[in-house]
């Protein structure tokens, strides 16, 4: 689709910066190179900004070139840098980053993150920035595309974990509970969990019973299974819990709260009202690094070509996206609203309960 010039604004491109915001996931490098080999096909320089939105209030920038990015598309984690630097909460910060963008001959930039890199991005572009998004986030919750690059390795990740769990569990006839990713969609919970046999999935879609998890785990015993595993989404909470279950009670610039605890509330839980010995594995960032998988690999590197041809077709205001087979465009303001479990999947995981 044709993106929104403002008026006014319509001038040639020379000059892409590209950036990396939010938690790291792989699959970065591959859109950073696609990114700077495409811009060359087009007479086009590149510049990196580090750490997300932070590099361009403070200026923090380097040129990228074809040397640059040589090797890195295996690599997991982004070269540039991340952080979850909101500048819209500060007046003067995006005064600086508007400034920047003209110090610097910034032309156009691609924004590479999830909801709230996008969201800061949607902004901008209200503004007068010349903006395309590429969707990341290993959790899989933009509405706006089928899938996120990142989501095929995080849930890889997480059934090599939930493999490994059960030869232990087995062999100890314990229950085993796995906490995995998923602040409000409990997309790697429910796909990873179904490819791992998992014996039970909590996810944040669907507020849960303790008691109604330990009949079920109850019922798997007396049929002489000796042993069970369940995974359990960082956002899912009992159905009595009015908010997210925490620990650290920090929160970022976007006022997100750093989750973590659940797994072990519901493994305490487990352990006291069956008396089975329960060991509780929190997977955490695990799930974000290492070498992105060939799906993402490719995925990505379809998603850095197509965010500079829009650039040089003149779409801005929009995130690249994969529909079926197709890799397309949907408006940035659309393509951040979320995304959360099919229910159809998670009734079918519930089979195998």
């Amino acid at each position: 689709m044709k993106g929104s010039e403002p008026a006014g604004q319509e001038r040639p491109c020379h000059t892409i910066g590209v950036l990396t915001g939010g938690g790291d996931c792989p699959g970065l490098n591959a859109v950073i190179r696609a990114v700077v080999k495409t811009a060359r096909k087009f007479g086009y320089q590149v510049i990196g900004v580090r750490n997300g939105w932070k590099g361009l209030v403070e200026g923090d920038v380097e040129p990228l070139t074809d040397f640059g990015v040589a090797g890195i598309l295996v690599r997991g984690g982004t070269i540039l840098g991340t952080s979850r630097t909101n500048p819209l909460k500060d007046e003067d910060a995006v005064q600086r980053l508007l400034a920047n963008l003209a110090r610097f001959g910034i032309d156009a930039l691609v924004a590479i993150g999830g909801d709230d890199t996008l969201t800061v991005a949607g902004r901008l572009h209200e503004m007068g920035v010349r903006v395309v998004g590429v969707p990341k986030t290993i959790d899989n919750d933009l509405s706006g595309t089928d899938v996120t690059f990142g989501f095929d390795t995080a849930v890889a990740t997480v059934t090599d974990a939930i493999d490994r769990l059960h030869t232990t569990a087995e062999s100890h006839h314990r229950i085993m509970v796995l906490e995995v990713m998923g602040r409000h969609a409990g997309w790697i919970a429910t796909t990873a969990g179904i490819a791992g046999g998992a014996d039970e999935i909590l996810i944040p879609e669907v507020p849960f019973e303790i008691d109604v998890v330990c009949e079920g785990l109850r019922a798997r015993r007396n049929r002489g299974k000796t042993f069970s595993i369940v995974v359990v989404a960082e956002g899912a909470r009992p159905k009595e819990a009015s908010g997210f279950v925490t620990s650290s009670g920090k929160k970022d610039e976007f006022g997100h709260e750093q989750l973590g605890g659940i797994g072990h509330l519901v493994g305490a839980a487990i352990e006291s009202r069956l008396g089975a010995e329960t060991r509780v594995t929190v997977l955490g960032h695990v799930q974000r690094g290492g070498s992105p998988t060939a799906r993402d690999r490719v995925l990505a590197t379809r998603f850095g070509v197509k965010a500079v041809e829009e650039i040089h077709a003149g779409n801005f205001g929009t995130m690249v996206a994969l529909k079926g087979d197709k890799i397309e465009t949907v408006p940035l303001a659309r393509a951040i609203t979320q995304k959360t479990v099919d229910m159809d999947l998670y009734e079918m995981a519930r089979i195998f309960f």
